[in-house]
Order: C-alpha cells, then structure tokens, then sequence
C-alpha cells in the first residue's frame, strides 16, 4: 500500500510581490514534496494566499482597486512565479474560495458550540502590517512590532474570544511528550519558552466597522474573523476533513472522515511559529480535531544583519536570478546554503559560489563522461561492471537520505555534491585518456565509463527534487529516458544506453 505525505507551506499574504523569503520556503516545500515522491509516497502539497484582512484592504483602496481585484492579481503573481521556479504544488488555495469560507464558519460554529468562545472588551497595541496584537514587553519602548520594526498603535473594542489558556497545560504536555513534534530542537525550546508563562486567551474577530474585508462570524455579522484564524484553517479546508455542507453534527469532527488529515508536515519561518505551535493546535484542540504530525520552522534570509522583508524594502528578487542563471541554480543556492532553521545571509558572492559547484563539478563529470563515451566507444555504454564507486555511492546515498528524512537538507545535497566530486576524482585516478591509448586498457575502460554513466544516473536521482530540469536533462542524456526512482538504483543496469552530450548543464558564467 502507498503511503501519504501531506504537507503545507504558509499561505502568503496578497498585498505584495514574492521576494526570496517566499521563495525560499516553497522551494523548501517543493524539494521535500519531490524527495517523497520519489520515493514512492502519495503527496498532497498544498500553498497558496491568504487574501483577508486589514493589509489588503487597505492595500487595494491605495491602489484603487477592490479587495477582490487586488487578491486577483497577486495570487496571479505567485502562481507564474511558483511555476517560474519549478514548484509542483498540488494544490494552491485562496482564502477567498467559497469551499473556504465555508470551512471557517464551520470550524467557528464548532469553537463555539464546544463552548470555547466568549465576548468581552479588548485593549492592546496593534499592527497592521503583521495584523495581530503585541504586549507592551513585545513593542519596547520604542514601541514598533517586533517582528518588521513597523508602527503600531492602541486600540480598544469588543471582540470575540477563544479560550486557549484553558489548552495551554495539554499543549505543554503534547510538546514534551512528542519532542520532534517541534523542529528545530531550537524552536521548540522557544514554544516551551512562549508556554512557560500564562496563555492569554485569543481574540478571533475584529468589528466590521474596522475592518470589513473578511469571513463574518455566524453568529455575530458585525464581526468579521481574524485573519490568522482565516488563514491557519487553510491546511484543514485543503485536506477535506470538513464537510461544511452536512449537518453540523456531522461534519468530520472528532471523527474524520476520509481525508488528507492531519498534516505530515506544516513548514513556515520562524517568524510565524507561535500563530503555528500555539494558536493552531490549541484551535484544533478545541474543535475536536487531530493536531498535525511535525512543524518545521526555517530560518530568515538575511542582508547584512536585518531580516528580508518586503515591508523593509530590502529583497532580493528570486525571478531575477533565475532569468540570469537559471531556476535550478536559484533553488540549489537556497538548499545549499541555508542549514534548516538557522539563518543565512544572502551575497552574490556566495551565490556565485554554489553556482560553481553545478558548473564545475556535476557539470563538468557530465560533460566529460559523456563525451568520453562519445570518444571512446561511439556514444554506447559498455555492458560492463559498474561498481568502480559502489562504496562512495553508497555512503553518498546514506547520507542523503539521512539529510532529506531529518530535514537537514543542505546535509543531504553536500552529500550528492561529494558523490559528484569522488567521481571525477575517480576521472583523475583512472585516467580513461590513458586507458583508450594502452593495447590492454579496454576491459579497464569499459569499467570505468560504465561507473561514470552510473554514478551519473545516481546523481540524477539525487538532484532532481532540487534540479529537477536539469536532472532531467542529464537522464535524457544518459540515455535513461527520465530520472529513476530511489527504488530503481538497485540493480540500475546502464550498458547499451546511448548518450548524447548536449551543451553544458551549468554553462559557466561571468563572475561580473
């Protein structure tokens, strides 16, 4: 039997372009998604925008353009730069689809029947920007949100609450009991943290009068729904584990019927990890529903010391690196360079750099070994043994699939790029050129050009949720006719292939 993977990005906000952060996490989303389709897993991966709330309302009437209109084009935006970048999602949702907003109201009514929900007056410094409340502790003196620096300002008004302290002890004891529920180790110390004083309860709605851009509660149409419970519902609308159409009895909660839930994995920054280890399990909790399997939270890109935000002005553009270099080069500096859950800081010096491992070294064992056997032996693979590199291989086959299982990606792809560099050491010691001119070097030679090709295809499998046009290329040009499969290496037999050589993979550039 297949098993299931499901697994989500954050929807991102409607109210500006993609900028390297974005990509970042779901070019993250895409690579694990394809790790696990090939191995053999059924994946759902789901990402989208999140299109109610303050920001965007506000957004579109600076532009003159209705809320919807502004949803529109932005979601527009991200799906032509999602399939810019190679992203295979299988879903990407809307917060304004119709299923959605159903969803919501269904989950709502569910808070409140269980009792979770209750009325009362509300004070507290709010930011538009993030679209949620800080304590005076959180603001500092200088009184600005601490997440993008932006103003904030006090606001009173009655709202409706959750209560969430009253789920605060059981998610302490959930998050100690299940220590990888949370990863990094880093970030669920920080949740402990966050948990180790008393949870206030959470505000779900705001007047209409404010904000009128949003889902309006079922049973008070002067109140909309905060936008990050909106938003958060996003993972159960997309899994189908609510019927919003049966009767409220029965709806799929507490007794799921069959569905994608709960999530394998929920992968965001570290930025928006409470509103995901706090706020969401405890309204899952509430409604009867199953928590999510693991929630990955990732680092920030960085420039110089600062956070990359487009609120800060300070991104870096991911559609134009790709037109410069490739989207395969995008997506290997961002897994290559960023440990999972630690920042990193973008330079085009390093960027250049991972660049120069494509072109220098998976690039060039390509180029070689294909024309080596173009050279060699007419562009046919000898049916010869092709265990030269089967130790090196393995270990590199160990190692990566230790990197991709633990979410230690840029471990696994520094594995596959050491596979890459034991190979054309293999080159150097082997010397084919010398073996093609020595009487008794033919055996030695079909040897040698048979691991070459083999290695090659191993690569191929291991680049291509990373690379995955270029991994494809090299397939092709191995003669394989597409990448294999994980379960396919066994026994990969790779003679009588006929290559072709091709122009360079990663053509080298101008480092100015």
């Amino acid at each position: 039997m297949v098993s299931s993977f499901y697994l989500t990005t954050p929807i991102y906000y409607a109210s500006g372009e993609p900028h390297l952060g974005h990509a970042y996490t779901t070019i993250l989303a895409d690579v694990i998604a394809r790790y696990r389709r090939r191995a053999g897993q059924n994946v759902l991966f789901l990402t989208g925008t999140d299109e109610h709330g303050q920001k965007i309302q506000e957004a579109a009437a600076e532009q003159g353009m209705s809320p919807l209109e502004l949803c529109d084009l932005m979601a527009g935006r991200f799906e032509e730069a999602w399939e810019d970048l190679g992203i295979s999602h299988d879903r990407f949702i809307r917060t304004t689809e119709a299923e959605h907003r159903a969803v919501v109201t269904a989950l709502l009514e569910r808070l409140h029947d269980n009792g979770h929900i209750y009325e009362a007056e509300y004070a507290g410094w709010y930011s538009v920007g993030q679209e949620r409340y800080f304590t005076e502790k959180e603001i500092g003196p200088d009184r600005v949100d601490p997440i993008a620096g932006g103003p904030v300002e006090r606001i009173r008004e009655t709202n409706w609450f959750f209560r969430m302290s009253d789920f605060q002890e059981r998610l302490i004891r959930h998050i100690e009991e299940n220590p990888d529920w949370i990863v990094p180790a880093t970030r669920r110390n920080e949740v402990l943290g966050f948990l180790a004083q008393p949870l206030a309860d959470l505000s779900i709605s705001r007047p209409r009068s404010r904000i009128h851009w949003g889902i309006p509660l079922p049973w008070d149409s002067g109140q909309v729904c905060y936008v990050w419970v909106d938003a958060l519902t996003n993972y159960v609308t997309a899994s189908g584990a609510i019927d919003p159409a049966a009767p409220r009895e029965k709806r799929g909660f507490g007794d799921l019927r069959p569905s994608r839930w709960p999530a394998d994995v929920h992968l965001m920054g570290k930025d928006i990890l409470t509103t995901h280890a706090v706020y969401w399990p405890t309204l899952l909790m509430g409604a009867d529903l199953p928590l999510p399997r693991r929630i990955l939270a990732h680092g920030w890109w960085v420039v110089g010391d600062t956070k990359m935000s487009k609120s800060l002005g300070n991104v870096v553009d991911p559609l134009d690196l790709r037109e410069r270099f490739g989207t395969g080069a995008v997506r290997w500096y961002l897994m290559r360079e960023m440990a999972t859950g630690q920042d990193a800081s973008y330079t085009p010096d390093r960027f250049l750099t991972r660049y120069d491992e494509l072109s220098n070294i998976l690039g060039n064992l390509a180029h070689r070994t294909l024309s080596m056997v173009k050279r060699y032996r007419g562009g046919v693979v000898p049916d010869a043994s092709a265990d030269g590199l089967a130790a090196e291989t393995e270990k590199a086959l160990t190692a990566y699939r230790d990197g991709l299982e633990r979410y230690r990606l840029h471990e696994g792809f520094a594995a596959a790029m050491n596979l890459a560099r034991a190979a054309n050491g293999f080159v150097e010691a082997k010397e084919p050129w010398a073996l093609a001119r020595h009487p008794k070097g033919g055996n030695e030679l079909d040897r040698t050009l048979a691991t070459l090709v083999r290695t090659l295809a191993v690569l191929a499998a291991m680049f291509e949720p990373v690379t995955p046009i270029k991994a494809g290329k090299l397939a092709i040009r191995l003669g394989l006719g597409s990448v294999p499969l994980f379960t396919e290496l066994d026994g990969l037999q790779v003679g009588g292939c006929s290559v072709t050589i091709g122009s360079p993979l990663f053509p080298r550039v101008d480092p100015d």
